[in-house]
């Protein structure tokens, strides 16, 4: 009986631990070479959450404008999202990705990457 109860036990920490890490995963940062080698090209859900005139002063090819400061608005446009597919988040420096890959976890996205050093880091040579 004894066996048995360690061998549940061990199942529920082992579960327990599965789901931890799967949730860690779920926002990734990732840095100017991953956006070269898995964004640039492809067909990739690429967010830029910079306000227009921002991304009007310059955006990474590819990406779309979702205002983060306009709550309302972005909400909506994260709905149009796939939520299953890989999403790649940036602003400019890296704060307001950082702030909005949360609520896109929070709204049930499963694949969220935030280009950490934004698109200041994208300009530098």
């Amino acid at each position: 009986m004894q066996q048995i109860i360690k061998f549940v036990l061990s199942l529920v920490l082992l579960g327990t631990l599965s789901c931890h890490s799967q949730n860690e995963k779920i926002i990734e940062r990732v840095d100017k070479a991953t956006i070269h080698a898995d964004v640039i090209g492809k067909n990739v859900q690429l967010i830029d959450v910079r306000t227009p005139r921002e991304f009007n002063d310059g955006y990474i090819d590819g990406a779309r404008n979702f205002d983060l400061s306009q709550q309302k608005a972005f909400l909506e446009q994260i709905n149009t999202l796939a939520k299953d597919q890989p999403v790649y988040l940036y602003c400019t420096v890296g704060g307001r990705s950082g702030y909005a890959a949360k609520i896109l976890k929070k709204e049930g996205f499963t694949k969220i990457y935030d280009y950490s050093g934004g698109y200041n880091d994208w300009v530098r040579n």
